[in-house]
């Protein structure tokens, strides 16, 4: 085809029982790409419809083979011209329909209501005469034009046709109706219809808009007309506009809107732009919905064998396997070790049972099995606060254990956000109890994750808690320097220590209430486990809801609350630290909880 040669538009339909689809398919199919012929067509027992364009002699072959099709003689294709081809490929497909409808009954091969020609409607308007300009078309081809005065379906899709017609107010149903759409093929559904629910007087405009532009220009006409091809919009003399579409939401956009800033071909436009909030809001509320598919039934709410791994450090080179035991885990007893062990319940790395005398090397891996267990019930209402290609924040409920241990190794933070972004396994660097709640922080790849977690470890980052507690400290602001032990005692705890690890908290008082409790403000400069609870808890000010530090000064016998307990009135609500990308400091908060409020 030469490279100036004008492309010839074809748009047509015939509704006609047509038979042996399979057979006309390949055989249309074959002829179009032997001319060259690129487009649309769409064949149904109940006719055909079509948009095709190439050159002239070869879209006549086409309509010449069609028109001895029995049923299609009759067929009269709109013709218009572009300098360029607007379709892409060639397509011939089968449908149920050649315009889908979906309504039973409606049958245009053999009814279809009476036609108006489209001088005969421009006489009209010029009169005067009163009638109603109903346009049947859907929203989005309605934003390029239409008739002046025009009732509008207000539809995204011609399936939507009969609940907008449902919606007309009575008094219409005695008015004289005009319908429309681009080329006719709609009206022939949409105005008996109209009939069949009692609209009296309904005319369809035979040919459609194009016929219209081509025998009476743009008298009482606004605007251009939609085109279901590449050239998305033509003028009343049928020659394409300036007038696109969205790539992304399809919007026709006309060329004031192409100049907006927020138009970027392939991105977006003034209809489907989205700002950084609006985009996250979004992406948030999928996420919260992912996180309840993960959660609901809890994973650990199954029964399930569990092998959990050990590691011999080097400290335990020629040691027995119990000795080892007790030394990697200390907050277990030697008689629980001993109690597996004579139960089988400590095996090789290949599954092999072992005795609790075994001597183990450094760098040996060793199995502890455990029986068809379900995990307790946890919190899972997981709140994401932000979110981007580095880092995850999220509110942490209570309770709920952030890694694996003890009785917990589903059931956690971790496995429910591991399920949730796979394949990636965003990774904690730094970590709540599981009866805190509040924000914290995870990175998306280990990249990320080496450059914040450091930033703790430095003391660089800055930590806000919320806590209630017994009792009314004398000042207004104090500080909490006692040193925390560095082995884990009962349950995993921790203990004021003078030989253990320096720690130091500042406080500051809020609100004295007259129940005898007070919020505190707390900061921790330094990020020892369990630090705020320990300190408070030497100073004589246990926190609310602490089944560990209790109020006698004595440890408690629980570690995790169950999910109906009272909970730990301890919140971290503020954190401040560089992000890996940005190098910005920046801060998020997590709301307050209600004990806090």
């Amino acid at each position: 085809m030469s490279a100036t040669a004008v492309i010839t538009n074809i748009s047509c339909y015939q509704f006609a029982a047509l038979s042996g689809l399979k057979e006309l398919r390949l055989r249309l199919l074959d002829l179009c790409k032997e001319r060259g012929l690129k487009g649309t067509i769409l064949l149904s027992t109940e006719g055909i419809n079509m948009f095709v364009a190439g050159v002239r002699e070869n879209v006549d072959a086409l309509v010449d083979e069609l028109r001895g099709i029995p049923g299609l003689e009759g067929l009269r294709p709109k013709y218009s011209e572009s300098a360029e081809q607007p379709f892409r490929r060639m397509l011939v497909r089968i449908k149920k329909e050649i315009i889908a409808f979906g309504v039973e009954g409606i049958e245009p091969a053999k009814y279809t209501s009476p036609r108006l020609e489209p001088k005969m409607l421009k006489q009209w308007l010029d009169e005067g005469r009163p009638v109603v300009l109903y346009d049947t078309r859907n929203d989005y081809e309605v934003k390029l034009g239409t008739f002046k005065g025009a009732v509008v379906a207000g539809i995204d899709s011609f399936r939507d046709f009969p609940a907008a017609v449902a919606k007309l107010p009575p008094e219409m149903k005695q008015a004289q109706i005009v319908s429309f759409c681009t080329g006719g093929i709609r009206c022939e559904k949409a105005a008996p219809f109209m009939e069949r629910e009692g609209f009296e007087h309904v005319w369809q405009l035979e040919g459609g808009i194009l016929k219209y532009f081509e025998e009476c220009g743009s008298a009482h006409y606004d605007g251009e007309l939609f085109v279901f091809d590449q050239r998305v919009g033509v003028d009343p003399g049928l020659h394409e506009t300036a007038s696109s579409q969205c790539f992304v939401c399809q919007t026709p956009l006309t060329a004031e809107e192409q100049a907006d800033p927020r138009y970027v071909e392939h991105v977006s436009c003034p209809y489907c732009f989205k700002t950084t909030a609006q985009q996250q809001r979004e992406q948030i509320e999928k996420r919260h919905a992912a996180i309840r598919a993960a959660a609901t039934p809890l994973p650990g709410s199954v029964p399930y064998e569990h092998e959990r791994p050990l590691h011999v450090p080097a400290a335990c080179d020629h040691k027995t396997l119990l000795d080892t035991l007790c030394h990697v885990m200390p907050h277990i007893g030697r008689e629980t070790w001993l109690a597996a062990a004579e139960a089988g319940r400590l095996a090789d790395k290949d599954g092999h049972r072992v005795t609790a005398d075994q001597i183990v090397r450094a760098g040996e891996h060793y199995l502890h099995l455990t029986p068809a267990q379900r995990e307790p019930d946890v919190s899972a209402d997981i709140r994401v606060l932000f979110e981007d290609e580095a880092i995850l924040v999220v509110n942490k409920p209570a309770p709920l254990p952030v890694h694996v241990g003890g009785r917990f190794n589903r059931n956690t933070l971790q496995f429910i956000v591991d399920a949730v972004w796979h394949p990636l396994r965003p990774r904690t660097v730094h970590r709540l109890d599981a009866n805190t709640t509040g924000v914290m922080v995870l990175c998306k790849t280990r990249h990320f994750a080496r450059l914040v977690q450091p930033q703790f470890e430095r003391g660089e980052v800055e930590k806000l808690y919320l806590a209630r507690v017994k009792g009314h400290p004398p000042r207004d602001v104090f500080i909490c320097e006692a040193p925390v032990s560095a082995e884990a005692g009962k349950l995993g705890g921790r203990n004021v220590d003078e030989a253990g690890l320096e720690a130091r908290t500042e406080f500051r008082v809020l609100q004295r209430d007259a129940d005898g409790t007070a919020l505190l403000e707390a900061r921790p400069i330094t990020g020892r486990t369990n630090q705020i609870r320990i300190h408070l808890w030497h100073l004589g000010f246990p926190i609310i809801g602490d089944a560990a530090y209790l109020a006698d000064g004595e440890i408690g016998e629980t570690q995790t609350l169950a999910v109906d307990d009272p909970p730990l009135c301890l919140h971290a609500c503020k954190i401040t630290f560089q992000h890996p990308l940005t190098k910005e400091r920046v801060t998020f908060e997590a709301e307050r909880p209600e004990w806090a409020s």
